[in-house]
């Protein structure tokens, strides 16, 4: 079948017609493609949640990882003789939207003390989501989170207010302990974080698991208060207000009823954090985008204008990007989180980024939408307006049973005198007759196209004889 993505319309686009295209170093975007290709190479098994892209990226993969391209030209040729170039977007709209993400640089301790008491939790045991399996490593960011009390009966999990009043302190769940709870809930937000420990070691944390409870943006709730304007808003706004006000923090911060759990990971300070892909994320080049519709490893070419250098500034932003995560938040055919890379620099980009851009998904030559569609099967022509006339179909259902004509009374003030019994017979037999005789006998439709299939071949059975 033609390619499907619910929700969303698409079009073929010229390579030439895309602004920017030729500008683009490629060679980046491959090197990050190909780090995508280790883990689909690498498949067997089709995909559980079956998606329009499905497996078909196995193909340029594999091309991909026996090629040993050192120069923008030839990526550049790698993914035009094996891309198709798609405008995207969701229907009825015209551009997608983005926002930027990063990895943040916290101090923390791994003892409790004056300075460092806000715990990082990892996910606990009486943690169940449903139709997954517990011993997983990372557990989806989307479905119903349960609390197991007993044997059997299960509970919805703490919502964020419960945990940080010490639901579920004691249990030894502690990786570490940060200085406030504003630098875990931009850990959470951002899903990762480089902790800087006081003896002088750095540790790594991703996301492992959440508590069920739907996201819920504070910066929307600064603006829907009217204590941050629209224009104004990025991550280093709230952080400034919450650090402003700390009681008002703890109120807002608990609106968001979602709450992560993390996983110590072994990575050293040079490497990047880990997408949900489980490949390192490349700064400038993967972006997050909704598992549900996309499969990871898939190119997307964005193009439109961001403030990259101030706030207000509009840096031409024309990149292929390969998608390599995923997030609560990103929702929707063309929607991606840009990744920037680790620390306040980065964070400051990502931080006030929420624009509206043009988006171009690259889909393998195996799924052309267009030669796909040619091997569509289509009904037959309809006839002709001429033949239509000479031989008119009705649908035996919707006639109206031919019965005797009701006899109209005589007008008021009418001459006409009543019919007697015997005119009155004469007269229905009359114009049952003249309807009978101008009804045309409906032509039956023609019987559907004989099966092409070969016939079963009869099974010549014995017969057996007891004597």
């Amino acid at each position: 079948m033609p390619l499907q993505i619910a929700g969303t319309q698409y079009a073929p686009v010229a390579w030439a017609d895309i602004a920017g295209w030729s500008e683009d170093d490629h060679l980046a975007a491959y090197k990050a493609f190909r780090t995508s290709c280790k883990p689909i190479a690498a498949q067997t098994t089709p995909p559980a949640e079956p998606k329009a892209l499905g497996t078909s990226l196995r193909d340029p993969c594999r091309i991909a990882k026996g090629l040993d391209l050192s120069d923008g030209a030839g990526a550049k040729g790698f993914f035009e003789e094996h891309f198709l170039p798609l405008r995207i977007s969701r229907l009825g709209e015209g551009e997608g939207f983005v926002t930027g993400y990063y990895e943040p640089v916290i101090d923390g301790s791994k003892t409790q003390n004056e300075v460092y008491n806000v715990p990082v939790y990892r996910r606990p045991s009486n943690l169940f989501v449903r139709g997954t399996n517990q011993n997983s490593a990372g557990l989806p960011n989307k479905g119903q989170v349960f609390r197991k009390i007993g044997r059997r009966k299960l509970v919805p999990y703490y919502d964020r207010a419960e945990i940080e009043d010490g639901a579920i302190e004691g249990r030894g769940l502690e990786i570490c302990w940060l200085r406030n709870q504003t630098d875990l809930l931009f850990s959470q937000i951002q899903g990762s974080a480089r902790v800087n420990l006081d003896d002088g070691s750095t540790i790594r944390i991703n996301y492992d698991a959440h508590n069920g409870y739907p996201y819920t943006p504070v910066g929307r709730i600064l603006i829907d208060r009217g204590i941050i304007p629209k224009d104004q808003m990025s991550m280093q706004k709230i952080r400034e207000w919450m650090e402003q006000n700390p009681d008002g923090a703890d109120e807002l911060r608990r609106q968001n009823r979602s709450y992560i759990f993390f996983r110590e990971v072994q990575l050293s300070d040079k490497d990047e954090a880990v997408g949900a892909q489980g490949v390192p994320l490349t700064p400038g080049r993967s972006i997050a985008v909704d598992k549900s519709l996309h499969v990871y490893g898939t190119p997307f070419f964005i193009e439109g204008q961001l403030p990259i250098e101030s706030e207000v500034s509009k840096t031409p932003f024309h990149r292929l990007m390969i998608a390599q995560d995923t997030g609560s938040a990103i929702v929707g055919p063309a929607r991606a989180d840009l990744y920037f890379g680790a620390g306040v620099d980065a964070g400051k980009i990502a931080g006030r980024l929420k624009n509206n851009m043009r988006f171009v998904i690259l889909v393998p030559k195996s799924l052309d939408p267009a030669a796909r569609g040619r091997l569509v099967p289509v009904p037959d022509a309809r006839p002709s307006e001429k033949i239509a006339k000479l031989f008119p179909q009705t649908d035996p259902l919707k006639d109206q049973k031919i019965g005797a004509p009701a006899v109209k009374p005589p007008a008021a003030g009418s001459t006409q005198k009543p019919a007697t019994p015997t005119a009155q017979a004469a007269s229905t037999a009359q114009a049952a007759s003249t309807a009978q005789a101008t009804v045309v006998k409906p032509v039956p439709l023609p019987e559907a196209r004989p099966s092409t299939a070969p016939a079963p071949e009869k099974l010549h059975r014995r017969r057996r004889y007891r004597r």
